[in-house]
Formats: C-alpha cells, sequence, structure tokens
C-alpha cells in the first residue's frame, strides 16, 4: 500500500522549496509530518542535496544527535566535500561540533538542505540551545526545515520579523478532500464520494486517522459502516484505531506489530526472528508506505520505527495479551544484535530479559572496542542497567565497574574492584578465563599508567601484547586496537621517564597502526604523547607534532577532551620557551578547561609546570613559587621520576632567588643528593645564585663547560642558559670580550629552535646592545629580542580588524563561554539573555567580562579575538553577515 507516497501535495511543496532560510513545520502527532517531507524531497529532486535527520529518543544524547547530523550533511553533494567526519568520542562536545560544523561550511555555495525531524525531542537540552546556535550563524545557502510536534523556543523571532522562517501549522497539512480521494485511491480502497466525504469530516482531514483508516479499510467488508462509525478524540481515535487496526490486519501482520513493539527499531530480518515468519521486510515497508505510524530510519529504508504513540499502544497490548512471552522476545533479539555487530543493543536487551551472565559477557567482550572508539558514556549507562548484586557476584563485570571508576578519577574505588574481581576469578567460566586475564591486564595498565610506574607499565603491556597473540583470548577484530593502545601506552610512559629512544620507537608505531585500522582517537593519543616527546628534544618540533594532534581534534569535534588537553599544555611548552608568552597562555587556558589531575595526575603535572613558568617568566615569582610547589607534590605521587623533574627543581630555585630568598635557596642546594646538584641544570640555577651574592667568578666557577652543553642527549636549553649566566658573570668582572663571546654563544645555540625562555628571563638588554653595535651575526634575533622585552607581547587588531597576535588575560568560565558563542550573531543583549534564560544585567556582565579577558574594547573586536584563539568559528564567506552591535 503505497498511498500517502503519491499523493501530490503542491501548495506545501512550494512554501518548503520556496522558504528563505527555515520552515518549521509544526503540528501534532500524526499530522503527516514526516510524509510530507519525504514526498517533497523525492518529487523535488532533492536526494543530493538534503541532509535527514530523525531525533529519535536515542538522539537526545548529544553525542549521537550530532554524529547523525554531520553523517547526514556528508551525504549531500555539497556536504561531502566540505564537512569533515566525526567519529564518536568520550564526553563529544556539542558546542565543539558548531563551531567545527560553521568552520566547514564557510565556504558552502550551493542550496543545501538540513531537515530535523521530530525535532520535539530535543525540548529542554542543551543539544536544542547548540542548534540554536547553529542555525542563528549558518550561512545562508544552508536551509534548515524543522519538524516539531509543538513550537520550540528556537529564538527565531528576528529572523521571523526579517521574513526568514517560513510556518507550516498542523491546519496547513490538513489533507483537503481531494486529497483524501486521492490518498484512498492510491491505497485501493473504493468508497462512494459520501463516505469519503465523511471521513474527511470525521477527521477533519488529520493525517495518521486518514492513513489508518486506509490501512483498515484494505478489505474491510463494509466500508460504509466503518466510514460512518469512525470519530472520537485524537486520544479516542488512536485507541479505537488500534484496536480497529489490529483486529482487521491478518494475524501476520497483527503477530509482526504486537511482538516487534519491544524493539527501538527493527528490521526483515528481525522481524522474521521474533515472529518465525519470512515476510517481516514487506509487511515493514507496507507499513511504512501505508504511513501508519511506521518510519523508516534510514534512506535506504532497511530500518524501521514506530511512531512513540504507536509504539507504546503496542506495547500495551502485548502485555496484555502475551506478558508471558517479553523475556524471550528480548532474549531473541539480543542474541540477533550480538551476532550482528550491534553491541549496544545486544546487551540492553539481555538487561531487559534479565539474562545477567550474558549481558555481562556481550558487553564485557565488546567493552574495549567501545572504548577505543569513544564511547564510554554509552558504557558508563549500559553498566547502570544491571542490578548491584550482579556486580558483586561476576568478576567480568566487576572489572567493567573498576574501569569505570579509574574514568572518573576514583584509582582507589577501581583497585577494590579488582581486587574483588581478582578473589572472584575462579568463578569464570574456563572459556572465558583468558579474555578475564586480557581484561584485568588492561586495568592494571591504566592504573600503572595513572601513577606513572614505567617498570608496571611495561610488564602489562609485555603480557597484554603476549595475550592478543593467543587468538583463543581475544577477539581477532580488536587485536590490532590492541597492540595500538599497548604501544601507545608504553611510549607514553617512557616518555615521562626520559626512556627516549623506546618512547619514539613505540609511539610510531602505535600511530601508524591506528591509522592503519581507522582508530582516530587512538592516533589522537599517540601525537599528543608524541609531542612530549618532541618537545623534549625541540620545541619547534614539539609545537609541530602538537599542532598535529590539535588539528585532528578539531577535525572529529574532540577540541575539549583530555587527550587534547595534553597536546595544548604541549603547544603551551614549546610557545613559552620560545618566547612567545601570551600565545602559550591562550594554549594553557584551552588544556586547563578539560584536564582533571585525579583522573591523569601524570599530564597535570606537565600543564602545571608550564603554568609555573609563564608565571615566573611575567615576573609572578610568589604565583610560580606555588605552582612549583603544586608541581612537586603532584609529582611525588608518581613512581617513576617525571622527565620535567629538574626543570621543576631548578625553576623553583629561580624563583626563589628572584624573592631574594638566597637562605632557602642554599638549604635546598645542602639537601640535594650529591649526582643531583651536580647535574647541569641545577649548577645554571646555582650559578643564578652566585650571581645574586655578587659573586660572579664562584658563578663562572660553576657553570658547566660548552664542551659538556654540546654532549648528545644534552638538551639545548641548558647550553643557552649556560651561555647567558656566563655573558652576566663576565660582564660583572669587566671582561667584555668574553662576556660578548658568551652571548653570542648563546644566541648560535637559541637561534635553531628561537630558544628565547633563558634570554629573556636575564637582564641582558644591555649586553645584547652593545653587541649590536660591536657586531654579532644575530642582528635580527636581537631585534626581536629586544622588542619582546620591552613590549608585553600582546597584540591588538589592526585597522581592518584582523588580528596578529592576542593575549587571554584569565580563561573564561562555562556561562562566559556560553554568552561569547552568542557574539557573533545579531542578537542583542535582551535577545541573548531570553535565548540563555539569564537576566539582560547577568549578560551585560558576563559581556564585559569576556572583553576584559579577551583584551577586547567592542563586541567586533572580541568576536575577532575569539575567532584567533579558535574560540568560535570563522565568519562564513556568503551568507550575509550583519555587524555584530555592542551588547550594552
Amino acid at each position: 500500500m503505497s498511498a500517502n507516497r503519491n499523493v501530490l501535495r503542491g501548495a506545501l511543496f512550494d512554501q518548503l522549496s520556496s522558504a528563505s532560510r527555515i520552515a518549521e513545520v509544526s503540528a501534532p502527532v500524526g499530522s503527516g509530518k514526516t510524509t510530507l517531507l519525504r514526498s517533497w524531497i523525492e518529487t523535488s529532486g532533492l536526494t543530493d542535496r538534503t541532509a535527514y535527520v530523525s531525533v529519535s529518543g536515542q538522539a537526545r544524547d548529544p553525542q549521537r544527535f550530532w554524529l547523525a547530523v554531520v553523517d547526514a550533511l556528508r551525504t549531500t553533494t555539497a556536504g561531502s566535500a566540505l564537512v569533515g567526519p566525526l567519529h564518536a568520542a568520550p564526553d563529544l562536545d556539542g558546542w565543539a561540533v558548531v563551531e567545527q560544523v560553521l568552520s566547514d561550511l564557510g565556504t558552502l555555495r550551493d542550496r543545501t538542505w538540513l531537515i530535523l525531524d521530530d525535532l520535539h525531542e530535543l525540548a529542554g537540552t542543551q543539544t536544542l540551545r547548540q542548534l540554536r546556535l547553529l542555525i542563528l550563524r549558518a550561512p545562508a545557502e544552508l536551509r534548515f526545515v524543522l519538524a516539531t510536534r509543538h513550537d520550540l523556543r528556537l529564538g527565531l523571532h528576528r529572523l521571523r520579523l526579517d521574513g526568514e522562517v517560513t510556518e507550516i501549522r498542523a491546519s496547513s497539512l490538513h489533507f483537503t478532500l481531494e486529497e483524501t480521494s486521492a490518498l484512498f485511491e492510491a491505497a485501493g480502497v473504493h468508497m462512494s464520494e459520501n463516505a469519503v466525504g465523511l471521513l474527511h469530516r470525521r477527521t477533519e482531514g488529520w493525517a495518521a486517522g486518514l492513513r489508518l483508516a486506509a490501512l483498515s479499510l484494505a478489505g474491510h467488508p463494509d466500508p460504509e459502516r466503518f466510514a460512518a462509525e469512525f470519530s472520537g478524540s485524537e486520544r479516542t481515535v488512536a485507541d479505537y484505531l488500534l484496536a480497529e487496526v489490529l483486529e482487521q490486519q491478518p494475524e501476520q501482520v497483527r503477530t509482526l506489530l504486537l511482538r516487534t513493539s519491544v524493539l527501538d527499531r527493527m528490521n526483515g530480518s528481525l522481524a522474521d526472528l521474533l515472529t518465525s515468519g519470512s515476510d517481516g521486510e514487506q509487511i515493514l515497508l507496507n507499513l511504512e508506505q501505508a504511513g501508519a505510524f511506521v518510519l523508516a530510519v534510514d534512506p535506504q529504508r532497511s530500518w524501521f520505527r514506530y511512531h512513540r504513540l504507536f509504539a507504546d499502544l503496542l506495547q500495551h497490548e502485548l502485555r496484555r495479551t502475551e506478558s508471558a512471552r517479553l523475556p524471550a522476545l528480548h532474549a531473541a533479539a539480543s542474541g540477533w544484535y550480538g551476532a550482528n555487530g550491534y553491541t549496544v543493543e545486544a546487551v540492553r536487551h539481555a538487561q531487559a530479559a534479565q539474562r545477567w551472565d550474558d549481558a555481562v559477557h556481550l558487553l564485557s567482550d565488546h567493552w574495549t572496542e567501545l572504548y577505543l572508539d569513544g564511547q564510554a558514556g554509552t558504557i558508563q549507562n549500559l553498566l547502570a542497567g544491571f542490578p548491584a548484586s550482579a556486580a558483586t557476584a561476576n568478576a567480568e563485570l566487576a572489572v567493567l565497574m573498576a574501569a569505570a571508576d579509574l574514568e572518573h578519577g576514583s584509582p582507589q574505588k577501581a583497585e577494590r574492584w579488582l581486587a574483588l574481581a581478582a578473589g572472584r576469578a575462579g568463578t569464570t567460566p574456563p572459556d572465558r578465563r583468558g579474555h578475564f586475564e586480557v581484561m584485568c591486564t588492561i586495568l592494571r595498565l591504566r592504573l600503572a599508567r595513572r601513577c606513572g610506574d614505567l617498570s608496571a607499565v611495561a610488564e602489562e603491556v609485555e603480557r597484554l601484547l603476549a595475550a592478543v597473540e593467543n587468538a583463543e583470548t581475544v577477539r581477532p577484530d580488536v587485536d590490532d586496537g590492541l597492540r595500538a593502545m599497548a604501544l601507545i601506552s608504553l611510549g607514553a610512559a617512557e616518555v615521562s621517564a626520559m626512556r627516549f629512544e623506546g618512547a619514539n620507537r613505540h609511539l610510531e608505531q602505535g600511530i601508524a597502526l591506528a591509522r592503519q585500522i581507522s582508530r582516530p582517537y587512538l592516533e589522537l593519543a599517540g601525537l599528543a604523547y608524541d609531542a612530549q616527546r618532541a618537545v623534549t628534544r625541540s620545541y619547534t618540533a614539539g609545537a609541530e607534532r602538537s599542532s598535529q594532534a590539535i588539528d585532528l581534534a578539531r577535525k572529529h569535534g574532540w577540541s575539549d577532551k583530555p587527550l587534547t588537553a595534553i597536546a595544548w599544555s604541549v603547544h603551551a611548552d614549546a610557545l613559552l620557551h620560545q618566547g612567545r608568552w601570551a600565545e602559550a597562555e591562550s594554549s594553557l587556558d584551552l588544556a586547563q578547561r578539560c584536564l582533571r589531575p585525579e583522573v591523569n595526575p601524570v599530564a597535570a603535572v606537565n600543564l602545571r609546570y608550564v603554568r609555573a613558568s609563564l608565571a615566573l617568566a611575567l615576573g609572578e615569582h610568589e604565583a610560580a613559587l606555588v605552582i612549583f610547589q603544586e608541581v612537586e607534590q603532584l609529582s611525588s605521587t608518581l613512581v617513576t621520576p617525571h622527565v620535567l623533574q629538574p626543570m621543576v627543581r631548578t625553576c623553583m630555585l629561580h624563583a626563589l632567588i628572584r624573592l631574594g630568598k638566597t637562605q632557602s635557596v642554599e638549604q635546598a642546594l645542602a639537601e640535594m643528593a650529591p649526582d643531583v646538584r651536580a647535574s647541569t641544570p641545577i649548577r645554571t640555577a646555582e650559578a643564578a645564585l652566585r650571581l645574586a651574592q655578587a659573586d660572579p667568578q664562584g658563578a663562572r666557577d660553576l657553570l658547566p663547560s660548552p664542551a659538556a652543553d654540546a654532549r648528545p642527549g644534552t638538551p639545548p636549553i641548558w647550553a643557552v642558559a649556560a651561555s647567558v649566566l656566563e655573558a652576566l658573570a663576565c660582564d660583572a668582572l669587566d671582561l667584555t670580550d668574553e662576556a660578548d663571546r658568551a652571548l653570542e654563544q648563546a644566541l648560535g645555540s637559541a637561534a635553531p629552535d628561537q630558544i628565547l625562555f633563558p634570554i629573556l628571563l636575564h637582564p641582558v638588554s644591555d649586553l645584547l646592545k652593545r653587541l649590536t653595535a660591536k657586531g654579532t651575526a644575530h642582528h635580527a634575533l636581537i631585534r626581536e629580542i629586544l622588542a619582546r622585552l620591552d613590549g608585553d607581547g600582546s597584540a591588538t587588531p589592526t585597522a581592518t580588524g584582523t588580528v596578529t597576535s592576542a593575549h587571554i588575560r584569565e580563561p573564561l568560565s562555562d556561562s562566559e563561554m556560553r554568552v561569547l558563542r552568542y557574539l557573533p550573531t545579531n542578537l542583542s543583549a535582551p535577545e541573548i539573555a531570553a535565548e540563555l534564560s539569564l537576566s539582560v544585567n547577568t549578560i551585560r556582565t558576563h559581556t564585559r567580562h569576556v572583553y576584559e579577558k579577551l583584551g577586547a574594547h567592542s563586541r567586533s573586536e572580541a568576536v575577532a579575538l575569539a575567532r584567533f584563539h579558535g574560540l568560535v568559528a570563522n565568519a562564513p564567506s556568503l551568507g550575509g553577515a550583519r555587524q555584530q552591535a555592542d551588547v550594552n
């Protein structure tokens, strides 16, 4: 039956095609919104230019929704060329996805439609706010069609006033008498004009009522009587039609409707399984074509779902008539989903059938794969579906609980769960003990990485790689993912423990394997940790590698993820030591928003070290000392000494020297082990102390020789620092020529990698000017250093509004970020307040803080600076962008 698909609704099609920016189709359930939109796409030849997203109940999850939107846009001709792919990731950030989509579509020139059906499912969610922002800032060639059961607070009033919203209400969707007659003719139902008119009047053109009536009338012995008895309110009609449809349908169709109602979505194979039939796909296609509350959820029309109202009624009837069959239906569905690779659905149906061991085994078998695909949040939701008693009784479930607690930053709880699992290991079936050991190994590996225990990491990696080689213990399709994870984990631990040769080899292998198996989240991890390795040898290489990781994260909408924070920290470290302090601070702010020390203390050491070093560079010596002390305390929780430990100790001494606490420095030096005190970093700090104590000769005696600094493996920053201190000591001893030679040596060591931090940290302006007058091979570098010493390094917008450099003075709060995202729109302060459900005064306060933190003086300048820092997407090249008015 293809009734509604063959009914042309020309007037409505014209309204949709001619809509300026937005077509809003708002009408109650059963009004024919979905059928109208699908028919319009097909009839108008817009299939290749339309992205269609059906917002099911599951799509209320922001991650699922934005994944569906990006995937749909990529199916269009224009979107396939412009929109980058998006992959699932833990805590995928919808705001970042919006910015990425806006950036990708900035050059959109071909008319493209994005249809969002059942948008009411997003009511009251943050996802709806993110969508509003996308609509407000989208390029003009991206048109939106929004289908919803009821009006939503979408903040479109300004667009309505500008005539950019076309509204199609329930009354417009009502079938005319002629359309009703055409619908019944297409369904093969022949009735008198009087009966058609009666049904049309009784339903008032209600689309679902007419379609269900047409479905029920097919083969009805007395269509005239049916038409006469069809009446009542919407709920009454729904109940009546349900009973009438079920009673009038063949047993095969009735059985399919009832038994498949336990599914969120179904296809022909699933329907056949639950009904022991063979025509499930054709029945579902017939029902979908008839518009009988059965909707196709994919372009190929192979998967279907029931309208929520219809599903609820069917489930109620199923419980009334076949409640004893429910566990078996859920168990059968679980088996089918599991066999066909739909792990999440398989676990949920096993839980619904209360087959707890099956549910545990399914989740246990696939949890690593889900995690590597960035679905940690999904794992958490599935774990919540188990009763509390199940976790204490099942060793595999206890390991999963341990992994979840570790993900939340609770290692002590994780270790207790792991101990419980070990105690119950004997209860694991013999054929699953190998898999159980792999799970425990992965968890022990993660715990070892968290506390920086290199030997334990190496041991667990060896065990994991050995287990992967045993095909009986690990699923073949995740073998390579586990290998990549093991290699990257080992490489990351080796970086923190200064085992750089092994780290380089293992990270390169892990990254290559991640790319080979298309695991971009694993690749991001490898790049982030490899950036940490690279920056210890070259700040330029570290900046380049961290930029690669950041670009990959932006491409997939992972800019606010902890792994990306690691890359931002490395980027800040490189910029800091190259003297680009304002840019370093901006990168630090981005890193600090999404890195929790309790989850990853090793990465937190990196971040806080850079923050403390920046404070030292800016002359905030007290603050620097406090943060360095925090870094020392955090480092003490790690088993293997962190690679930054020498730098941390050295910078702490420099902070104390600048605070005049020379006695504290002497005491700290006296308490150090001889080999530590003899190290190059500490000797440079002690030389700085002697200079502060007016003992330049003592400083010279402490400094290592240039030959020692040039030894393979010695970071070049120490050569720069030692030469700068040598220059200052010689100058104090009136050894001018030697001072000039030492400073020239410092510049020569600094130039290849732009290592300016040691030079900017010490008072060498006069020496640099003297060297310039005397003659040097580094005139350009000296000019740059003097310019930085004379200014604060922050940049301002040019006359054209282009930002050449920038300085975020303080991280923006979450509330300030929400306001910032609306500044590129043309909404006024009261309108933004209405969007965010805040007072106008609060909006103005947040806006003022945004201006202050960005160093801006106007709304347009704030937007320009925000775009420079990547906080909001760049403006589209087309779309009639308006000048933003100041929020005042």
